[in-house]
């Protein structure tokens, strides 16, 4: 009789082959993967944006309990500073009673605030000009002079004498709180 061939079933030690063989497999491919993760992980990370970008451009909120009625305070935001200014009932009432024919850039107070906040006006403390810094609680109006050529703000930081083409500009901001900003995007509060 002629010698037959075991089989697969037959020859228990081709099943540990199998499973070796499985094993192999299984393991290579986790390798791969974890392998490809890695290579893939810095590729994709660096083309999210750095922390300093992030944090230039991030909104920031801005405690108005500190600020006594009248003062002006200066904040960062995006490198640019930004005026934060509590006015007075009397500053109030003169920014809203100047008649818009006499402005160079024609803008109500209320176009300049927030409704219910009236007195807190907050803009961009760059003048309009050429970029310079103006000085609060100065000029002929009571609110910015801009010492380099001139330019003279109002309460409402509306352009009232000098070069300056037009008021200074407002940031995207919104009240948080009834003493608290939020400087870098809008909402309603």
């Amino acid at each position: 009789m002629p010698a037959v061939a075991p089989t697969h079933s037959q020859n228990p030690q081709n099943s540990g082959d199998a499973s070796r063989r499985d094993f192999l497999y299984v393991a290579t491919g986790a390798v791969g993967a974890v392998g490809t993760a890695l290579t893939v992980w810095p590729l994709l990370s660096s083309m999210n944006p750095d922390a300093a970008t992030v944090a230039a451009g991030a909104p920031i909120e801005v405690d108005l309990t500190p600020i006594a009625e009248g003062q002006i305070v200066k904040v960062t935001w995006r490198s640019k500073p930004i005026f934060i200014f509590h006015r007075t009932a009397e500053e109030v009432a003169a920014a809203r009673d100047t008649p818009l024919n006499q402005l160079p850039d024609p803008a109500s107070d209320a176009d300049r605030t927030k409704p219910g906040h009236e007195p807190w006006l907050v803009v961009i403390g760059i003048c309009t000009h050429l970029g310079c810094i103006p000085i609060g609680h100065e000029g002929a109006y009571g609110g910015w002079f801009c010492p380099c050529h001139g330019s003279v703000y109002d309460t409402a930081g509306r352009i009232r004498q000098g070069p300056a083409p037009r008021n200074l500009d407002l940031p995207p901001y919104s009240f948080v709180s009834d003493t608290t900003i939020r400087i870098g995007e809008e909402g309603t509060a």
